[in-house]
């Protein structure tokens, strides 16, 4: 009888580490349907407010630097979602933001020894 008890509880906690494993598994799987949906909701934005030259700098700026080009992108749906974009940005535009965003952060150190 002693070990059927054993035997019980093993068969409980395999059971109780299968249905956590797979609830971590199902909520992995939201997550990244969450990222993906919140993925396509950002590039259908950008398709709206960004000229193709201007989509194309961007992925450009993307391979380089990705935290600018999040940055920047963000920065563009935000001022659509709050209306103050009444036009297609063009690639001149990105490149003025691209500018200013990274003026300051252009700096040259020359060391003497």
């Amino acid at each position: 009888m002693d070990s059927d008890d054993e035997l019980e509880q093993i068969r409980r906690r395999k059971m109780m580490e299968m249905e956590r494993s797979l609830s971590q598994e199902r909520e992995v799987e939201e997550q990244k349907r969450y990222q993906e949906a919140e993925k396509a909701r950002k590039q259908q934005i950008l398709r709206q407010i960004l000229a193709p030259d201007a989509r194309e700098r961007l992925a450009n700026v993307r391979l380089v630097r990705p935290d600018l080009a999040e940055n920047v992108e963000n920065q563009l749906i935000q001022l659509a979602s709050m209306g103050r974009i009444n036009r297609l940005i063009n690639d001149s535009d990105v490149r003025d933001i691209l500018g200013k965003l990274t003026e300051g952060k252009r700096e040259t150190k020359i060391e003497r020894r």
